[in-house]
């Protein structure tokens, strides 16, 4: 009985604002079933959908059970059978039948049912005992609630609409001023010589895009409403309970770096203040107890961090992982991984069975930290546990588990301060969850599925392996994110689109319209962006002066005929395609089609510093010198120019040139002339 394994974090139970009877102990608070989904640890791929669906129907009964025994206060005290009669009799018959299922299911992938699926069916009324009763309490209009088990709770002066069920926690004895709360974060443990101390840091935003689905992908895929409670997304867009590894490969991200399309998702945290959400009446929102308004949080932070014993390897991709357990009211805490703390507080104390009332200025603060070992073949189990696993004390992975990137979130919110009073909570706050686990902090969760691409996979390992800090890809340094430049660092950040690459040992790469970061070596321009000081493997032999490289940019102490000519027009590709590096900028080509002629600057991939195709202007079929360039060019003001062109472009060129050869000429004779006369 849950109310045996977990009283540590169960003291009390009641409607967070509804006037709770005082009777309410002959009554029972909630409903504990057996976690089938938590103990089939394997099942047969032929079965795997069916079963899935089945156990989402086990979850969806036991939230119809709850919602029926919520509403019965009454008849519960009138006739002391009505709960084994009315709810946990029909329930067991209907989990009797789901069950039953299940083991057709895998009675026909040629698999014997596990033998824990018999008794399985039977559920348990949680009494709620003297101790456990809650007073009830006030929302901030200091309006008296109306009697949470009848369904009628007040919000903020208002009905509760579209019939929702009122929420059930959380309670008083939920929440802890934590000023008063003794340190008790554990020291680290000592890293081991091989130890893996970088970490990597993905920018995904806030869901400002207010993405939210009561769906979870993971747990209950193919089946809407499958969480029972809303959740957030960041990362990927195309998450639902129906998105398939193709979706998610082929979604939209809100990461800064794209090449980081996997989803982070968490339950929503609410303040039960008397707002009518959006979903109000909607099931997995206040048709399911989930009420009051929706809280964004601040900060999301993403960090995926090292082993202090060894070095990690990749993560599969569609690699899928839940942190903390969201039944674990009734399950017990042996899975829960809640961290709730205050700004402030984080490195003195964290709490799991309690949320915290925070000083005034300081936030609210969730942290998951995720598994970190992987048994190096799976990327999901049964269960969705044995496939990964928790380092032992001292940061080891046994077993013969891998050490893989441990992901950590820390979620920061902006919450109105709870207060106490006479044992009653007014404007409580508390994160969504089964309706059955009355919103208790321990049941807190998060879950991830690794959709990074295998180059950005490959660069967060070698980060954290080598000790650097990274941050979207950049070590040392962030990149920029649309019209954002990456900063300055030992090596510079890459510039996102229009932004330029960062200062640094090593210049970073420009983005589309970027240019290439200052640096020792410089990175590559974006369209339209500054160039390279490294040459390629076409570059051809440096000029004499040793400060020239090749083509990026006209040396003028070398002749215009050793730089290497732009090709012509017919056999050049577009920018992506050519090899320039930038040199001289020939005049333009008005015979070749605006689409073929590249504006002066650096074009994408192969042109560094070389010429970005604008498709609009025959301005220049050639290349501007690039950015990084000798001394001496930078000096120059005009580049050296290669005829180029039909006849009549050709004498416009050399007529001129031509004429001022003999205006030289003659003042030379004409000064001959005059020092004889003198002499």
């Amino acid at each position: 009985m849950a109310v045996n394994v977990y009283a540590s974090a169960s003291e009390t139970w009641g409607g967070s604002s509804g006037e709770q009877n005082q009777t309410k102990a002959a009554g029972a608070a909630t409903i504990d079933c057996p976690d089938v989904g938590s103990k089939l640890t394997e099942v047969p791929e032929a079965a795997k959908g069916e079963v899935d669906k089945q156990l989402a129907l086990l979850d969806q009964q036991i939230s119809e059970a709850y919602a029926r025994l919520a509403s019965a206060e009454q008849a519960q005290k009138q006739d002391p059978s009505f709960v084994q009669n009315a709810v946990l009799g029909p329930l067991k018959d209907k989990r009797s039948a789901v069950i039953d299922r299940i083991k057709l299911g895998f009675k026909n992938a040629g698999a014997e049912a596990p033998n824990m699926l018999d008794g399985a069916a039977a559920c348990t009324a949680v009494p709620a005992t003297p101790a456990q009763d809650n007073a009830g309490g006030q929302n901030g209009d200091g309006q008296q609630q109306g009697d949470n088990g009848a369904g009628q709770q007040q919000n903020g002066g208002g009905q509760q609409g579209g019939g929702a069920t009122p929420a059930s926690g959380p309670v008083a004895a939920d929440f802890v001023d934590i000023t008063t709360v003794q340190p008790n974060v554990p020291q680290k443990p000592g890293n081991g010589g091989d130890a893996s101390t970088g970490t990597f840091t993905s920018t995904c935003g806030v869901n400002a895009n207010k993405k939210f689905n009561t769906d979870n992908v993971i747990v209950a895929p193919g089946v809407a409403n499958g969480a029972h409670h809303l959740h957030d997304y960041v990362g990927n867009q195309a998450n639902d309970a129906f998105a398939s590894n193709d979706d998610l490969a082929g979604g939209d991200t809100t990461c800064k770096n794209q090449g980081d399309k996997s989803t982070y998702y968490w339950p929503v945290l609410r303040v039960q203040d008397g707002t009518q959400e959006f979903d109000a009446d909607r099931n997995g929102g206040g048709l399911e107890g989930n009420i009051g308004k929706v809280l964004q949080a601040k900060q999301a932070q993403i960090e995926f961090v090292g082993s202090p014993q060894s070095k990690v390897v990749e993560m599969p991709t569609f690699l899928r992982i839940i942190t903390g357990d969201a039944k674990a009211f009734v399950n017990g805490p042996a899975n829960a991984n809640a961290h709730w703390s205050c700004s402030g507080f984080e490195d003195k104390v964290q709490l799991t069975d309690k949320y915290p009332i925070c000083p005034q200025g300081s936030n609210v603060i969730r942290k998951f930290a995720f598994q970190s070992c992987w048994d190096g073949q799976n990327i999901d189990s049964a269960n969705h546990r044995t496939h990964v696993a928790f380092a032992d004390a001292a940061g080891n992975c046994a077993g013969g588990f891998k050490a893989i990137p441990q992901l950590t979130m820390r979620l920061v919110y902006d919450v109105p301060r709870p207060t106490l009073e006479n044992g009653q909570v007014k404007n409580p706050y508390a994160v969504d969850g089964f309706p059955e686990q009355l919103h208790k902090p321990i049941t807190d969760h998060d879950d991830f599925i690794n959709v990074f691409d295998a180059k950005l996979m490959r660069e967060m390992v070698d980060c954290i392996n080598s000790d650097k800090q990274c941050v979207d890809g950049a070590a040392d340094a962030g990149n920029g994110g649309d019209n954002g430049n990456g900063g300055a660092g030992g090596n510079g950040g890459n510039g996102g689109d229009n932004g330029n690459g960062g200062a640094g040992g090593n210049g970073g790469n420009g983005g589309d319209n970027g240019n290439g970061g200052a640096g020792g070596n410089a990175g590559n321009g974006g369209n339209a962006g500054g160039g390279s000081d490294e040459p390629t493997k076409d570059t051809p032999p440096p000029s004499a002066d040793p400060t020239s490289d090749g083509d990026a940019g006209a040396d003028p102490g070398v002749p215009a005929a050793t730089h290497r000519p732009k090709p012509p027009a017919s056999t050049r590709g577009s920018d992506s395609q050519d090899g320039d590096q930038g040199g001289v900028v020939p005049k333009a080509d008005t015979t070749t089609p605006a689409a073929q002629n590249d504006a002066a600057g650096g074009g994408r991939n192969d042109d560094q510093g070389g010429a970005a195709d604008t498709g609009q202007t025959p301005a220049a079929n050639g290349d501007a010198p690039s950015a990084q360039v000798s001394s001496q060019a930078q000096a120059q003001t005009e580049p050296q120019t290669v005829a180029s062109g039909d006849l009549a472009e050709t004498g416009t060129n050399l007529w001129p040139a031509a004429g001022g050869g003999v205006l030289v000429i003659a003042g030379l004779v004409l000064l001959r002339r005059i020092r004889r006369g003198t002499v």
